[in-house]
């Protein structure tokens, strides 16, 4: 549980916070915190957390006004209490993999976030471990073909020096790969969810 001092400001309910609209309430503080990268942009914190819930199978968080302050009350995936010695203990593997599987929804909500394209961040990912072609991206990704769009996403990350061709000097080669570029890898780097998150 989260608690916050303060009610909303007039003419902003709780509904309008899920649906991303933002009002600010400081401007000068708003815009210090964008240029620092503090803040992803205006209204996405909420219905990211909603989305991250629903993925990771948590009962929705709630939002109440209780006087003047906010409350928000984020569910656990399992209670934080003893128990008993008969119950089934989860082995340290699967609280590992779930946790590891909780990062990485996270960071790649930020990343699609910062990148405006959840493809874009799944591309950036997958060259995280190893470069790759288009169509070993296709098949990682789930694809049966090189979609339009997985093109036009990694058109995008180009020009953005996300990432780089392995082979420039022949562009069309069916044999070019891709690799994050030291602009990439910041971004990966920047997006990770800070441990106080974690």
């Amino acid at each position: 549980m989260i608690e916050n001092p303060g009610i909303l400001l007039p003419g902003m309910t709780i509904d309008d916070m899920r649906q991303g609209i933002s009002k600010i309430r400081n401007h000068v503080i708003a815009r210090v915190f964008r240029e620092l990268k503090l803040i992803e942009q205006w209204g996405s914190g909420v219905r990211r957390m909603f989305r991250e819930a629903e993925e990771q199978g948590l009962p929705a968080p709630q939002i109440l006004e209780v006087g003047m302050r906010m409350r928000f009350i984020v569910r656990l995936a399992e209670p934080l209490i003893a128990k008993a010695p008969e119950e089934q203990v989860t082995p340290p593997e699967r609280l590992e993999s779930r946790l590891e599987s909780r990062l990485e929804s996270r960071l790649e909500s930020r990343l699609e976030s910062r990148l405006e394209s959840r493809l874009a961040a799944k591309v950036l990912r997958i060259l995280q471990d190893s470069e790759a072609g288009k169509s070993s991206l296709a098949t990682t990704l789930g694809h049966k073909t090189v979609s339009g769009e997985l093109h036009k996403q990694i058109k995008r990350l180009l020009a953005f020096d996300f990432i780089e061709m392995t082979n420039p000097e022949k562009p069309k080669s069916r044999l070019q790969k891709y690799r994050l570029t030291a602009k990439g890898k910041a971004l990966l780097a920047e997006s990770a969810p800070p441990e106080a998150d974690q």
